[in-house]
């Protein structure tokens, strides 16, 4: 069958310390204890600082056989004004995930919420991505979600992100073979806050079936990290999924 991986986006949060880091782990010390839980992870750091290519070596020299890293890019390329050319990110993106050798995955290009549908602003931003990456696009405003836009994701080889979160249009579509699902939190009020029921989990688990019965890949990261929340429903989904 497709293969799914289910994990969250980030890794090191001091209130996980009752969750998932051992009595005594140090903050060098979360990403083992990550990686002995999941065998995947969204780097959530690099959307506010692009780490140098010595930061990413550096976590592929710690990460096992068959972990994958998924990075969101940085928000001064996805968040910038549509006046900056996007391709002046293309060598310091791909110079980076290189440092992460096998352990690389797809590259999230996460749009702000006021960034309305501009199918030219998108085009440039696409051509932008490194040849070697698979991008996988969060578009959060609702004006986005249109045929022409899925057809240009699919015509670059990019993959839509399903969004599940608080405002956000939770549109079930797949543009490649990959499929990449992005969990914002349930509360319909407020991003991030609260945990899945199991009615929730339940209903994804049979979507995920869906996309893989249908030849699709599967990506899912949690980022309701909230008392741990992510954590936890990253592993009941995943249970549930088999």
């Amino acid at each position: 069958m497709a293969a799914v991986r289910i994990g969250t986006s980030g890794w090191s949060y001091d209130h996980w310390r009752d969750h998932l880091y051992p009595p005594g782990t140090s903050p060098a010390g979360r990403l083992d204890a990550y990686t002995a839980a999941f065998d995947t992870v969204e780097l959530n750091s690099s959307f506010y600082h692009w780490p140098r290519v010595a930061a990413f070596r550096s976590w592929a020299r710690r990460l096992p056989d068959g972990f994958l890293m998924t990075v969101k890019a940085p928000r001064g390329l996805t968040h910038a004004g549509v006046g900056l050319d996007p391709a002046r990110w293309t060598a310091r993106l791909a110079e980076g995930m290189s440092g992460l050798g096998p352990f690389a995955g797809p590259l999230l290009l996460q749009l702000p919420p006021s960034r309305e549908r501009d199918d030219a602003w998108l085009e440039r931003l696409l051509g932008a991505v490194p040849g070697a990456r698979v991008a996988a696009v969060e578009l959060r405003h609702p004006s986005w979600v249109h045929d022409d836009v899925f057809a240009m994701l699919e015509a670059h080889g990019a993959t839509y992100c399903v969004m599940s979160g608080a405002g956000l249009a939770c549109e079930l579509r797949a543009t490649a073979r990959l499929v990449y699902v992005r969990f914002h939190g349930p509360d319909r009020e407020h991003l991030y806050a609260g945990g899945y029921s199991d009615a929730d989990l339940d209903w994804w688990a049979a979507r995920i079936g869906e996309w893989r019965a249908g030849g699709h890949d599967v990506l899912a990261y949690f980022n309701n990290d909230g008392e741990g929340h992510a954590v936890y429903d990253a592993r009941r989904l995943r249970e549930r999924v088999g």
